[in-house]
């Protein structure tokens, strides 16, 4: 089976192209970089896909990043997500792709429902407005999949994980999500001495995170029998643990011994955000790897990161 990837340089991406030829090798995988294919182009990206013919198409490409940057770009998440979304998925649509695997995202959901997210509860209720570009262009993209499987029999289904994390993070100031910016900052503070590590909000937000290999594994392994999913299906870690949590676990990781002091006037995203995966389950989804291995990888990828730009890492 001939399987585009898009999005094949970003933290799923890469992920799935290094597991592809070991869980995989029968298939022939495609990833064109931006230069070969610009998602936002749709003759751009028809031409390619009439020429290549794939038989699947994993399309997990889009415009990612945390809160800080979802607050600054609301037009650019919503925008360029949007549209690369409606190009991808309708090129295909129109050039006779039977199976797509569309990578939601756990932010497509209401916020503040208090309870585990299951997949019939999307639209019912406004997403969190630190990102709602972001999610509202997901949605979107999860709709028109829908549409297609419902109005013209195509198996284009939508796969939501929770938050992602492993090698291949964004460890910048501006687009790191929370595992990359606690590791970070845990670092930086073991390595310049200081007392105290800043955290958004009073720490108490729940989250849940998976690493990305689990989730890549999932992907590939169900294309063969993505036809037999439900339209939208949650594939999360299962248990969700607070900001503090996971700042902690960095420490853990990173050898820092200090204190934590908490910024009230910053954004914190929802309360809480845990997937009911049960679904899931059904199909054999079961997460293998633990926090403190998952972040213990994501902390020696970073490392190499610095080493690699000869900057001396502690």
């Amino acid at each position: 089976m001939r399987v585009l990837l898009t999005g094949g340089n970003g933290l799923l991406g890469s992920a799935i192209r290094r597991l592809a030829p070991v869980l995989t090798p029968e298939n022939e995988l495609l990833s064109p970089s931006r230069p070969e294919v610009d998602l936002l182009c749709v003759d751009s990206v028809e031409g390619f896909v009439r020429v290549t013919r794939p038989d699947a198409v994993i399309h997990c490409a889009g415009k990612v990043g945390g809160i800080l940057a979802n607050v600054n770009d609301p037009v650019g998440y919503l925008f360029e997500n949007t549209q690369l979304n409606l190009n991808v998925i309708r090129t295909c649509a129109r050039v006779g792709v039977r199976k797509l695997a569309y990578i939601g995202s756990s932010c497509m959901y209401p916020k503040d429902l208090n309870r585990p997210l299951a997949e019939n509860d999307l639209l019912d209720g406004r997403p969190e407005p630190t990102n709602e570009g972001y999610a509202l262009a997901k949605i979107v993209g999860a709709k028109l999949c829908e549409y297609y499987a419902r109005q013209h029999g195509l198996h284009y289904r939508t796969l939501i994980p929770c938050n992602l994390y492993g090698p291949g993070e964004r460890f910048d100031a501006v687009r790191s999500h929370l595992v990359a910016a606690s590791l970070v900052k845990s670092h930086a503070a073991k390595t310049s001495s200081q007392p105290a590590i800043e955290i958004w909000g009073d720490g108490s937000s729940r989250r849940e995170f998976l690493y990305v290999d689990d989730f890549a594994s999932f992907v590939l392994q169900s294309l063969e029998r993505l036809e037999t999913f439900p339209d939208y299906l949650n594939t999360g870690f299962g248990e969700d643990f607070s900001v503090l949590d996971y700042y902690k676990i960095a420490m853990q990781v990173t050898g820092y011994e200090g204190k934590f002091t908490f910024d009230m006037n910053k954004p914190s995203g929802m309360a809480s955000k845990l997937l009911d995966s049960t679904k899931a389950s059904a199909y054999g989804w079961q997460p293998t790897t633990s926090h403190i291995e998952g972040m213990a990888r994501t902390y020696e990828y970073y490392l190499s990161t610095l080493n690699s730009t000869g900057r001396q890492a502690a």
